[in-house]
């Protein structure tokens, strides 16, 4: 059972708008609109930030307007509720479900994880604006800081790269957050997943370089495991730049802090062996340097075989070293085992690095060995 959310009603109706009016602003059907206020559904991550512009209101007070229209499960006469939803949660158990959501990452779709991971961002931000003791409001600071992390991720991945706008902001709130919190790993995190969205989103490896490199030097101190993962996509961005020198100093540099990684750093996970490889496999890429790119790729790809979203973009890359070679036979090989983890998986890297090569593939498009790429290629970005 949910209730209405009427102060979403009125606030809508405050700023000026019919439900059809603010439909069309929106480009949704009325329907979605009216179904948000009688709390059937909640509207979508990347809609939150236009949404409340158009409210006039801050995505902390919209987030507070969805929560708040929510029936708790206490009151729903047995009903589990929202999905996600948790009847008196707490920062442990917000924080078990959004490590649930975190491991699920590497191996499902980020559209399927989009509800329960909003629902618990909603819900986190919820317990913090009304939470009394302090120790609790600083855990939930922080916990915001990384579920925001993670909100950005998905709804990059789901809008297929393509929405570079909710991600930044995302990932703003929590570098603001963490930074209240104190919490350097999460900080410098997120600093690293902007850094991202320049080098990958907007194509602009300078920008990409300095929000890198701020990571890096956010994380030194805290955590060398994220400080060598940050320096590896400096790395890259001097090789999108064609500073080959500078980028094998960034990569010496990453190397040196696989040695420095404790069993306390809570980033241990970021930086391995095969992380570095499948980096430096892009940045030599970059650097029209496809024998070496192949030699690192293809090992790195075995190694991440348990993370099929990296392992798709290795395999992607691996496809794009062969092109590079002229090697066709290899190349739709490679890209086909790409495609066969993207069907699962559907990371947003991934899908780039697919089609990209599919692109390069025109060439041949008479060969019926890429005529069958095509057609997996165009079934992959029409399934939902």
């Amino acid at each position: 059972m949910v209730a209405k959310r009427d102060e979403l009603a009125r606030t809508r109706r405050a700023a000026g708008f019919t439900q059809e009016a603010l439909a069309e602003a929106l480009a949704v059907d009325v329907k979605t609109v009216g179904n948000w206020e009688a709390g059937k559904t909640e509207p979508l991550p990347y809609k939150r930030p236009k949404l409340a512009r158009l409210l006039g209101i801050s995505a902390d007070q919209l987030e507070a307007l969805l929560v708040d229209g929510l029936v708790r499960p206490s009151e729903a006469s047995g009903s589990a509720g929202p999905p996600g939803w948790m009847e008196n949660p707490t920062p442990v158990s917000l924080r078990q479900c959004l490590e649930h959501v975190q491991r699920d990452y590497d191996t499902a779709p980020s559209t399927s994880l989009l509800a329960i991971a909003s629902q618990n961002h909603g819900q986190i931000g919820y317990l913090r604006r009304n939470v009394r003791a302090t120790r609790d409001r600083r855990e939930l600071v922080v916990l915001e800081a990384e579920s925001a992390i993670l909100m950005a991720q998905l709804v990059w991945d789901a809008s297929q790269r393509q929405d570079h706008r909710t991600p930044r902001t995302y990932l703003e709130q929590a570098v603001e957050a963490a930074g209240r919190g104190g919490d350097k790993v999460a900080e410098a995190y997120a600093q690293l997943r902007i850094s991202f969205l320049s080098l990958y989103g907007d194509k602009a490896p300078q920008n990409g370089l300095l929000d890198a490199q701020r990571s890096a030097d956010t994380a030194a101190d805290a955590s060398p495991a994220l400080a060598g993962l940050a320096l590896l996509h400096v790395a890259e961005a001097n090789a999108m730049l064609g500073e080959r020198a500078a980028c094998d100093k960034a990569l010496d540099d990453a190397r040196a802090q696989l040695d420095r990684v404790h069993d306390v750093d809570l980033a241990a996970d970021y930086l391995t062996s095969a992380e570095i490889d499948r980096m430096a496999g892009s940045c030599y890429l970059f650097l029209g340097l496809p024998d070496q790119a192949e030699v690192i790729l293809r090992p790195a790809a075995s190694a991440l075989e348990n993370k099929k979203k990296s392992q798709a973009i290795v395999l992607g890359n691996l496809s794009l070293s062969y092109i590079q070679r002229g090697e066709l036979q290899a190349a739709t090989t490679s890209l086909h085992e790409a495609i066969d983890a993207l069907e699962t998986t559907r990371g947003g890297g991934g899908l780039t690095l697919a089609f990209e090569a599919g692109r390069k593939l025109r060439p041949w498009r008479q060969e019926p060995s890429v005529q069958d790429l095509n057609d997996r290629l165009f079934t992959l970005i029409a399934s939902p």
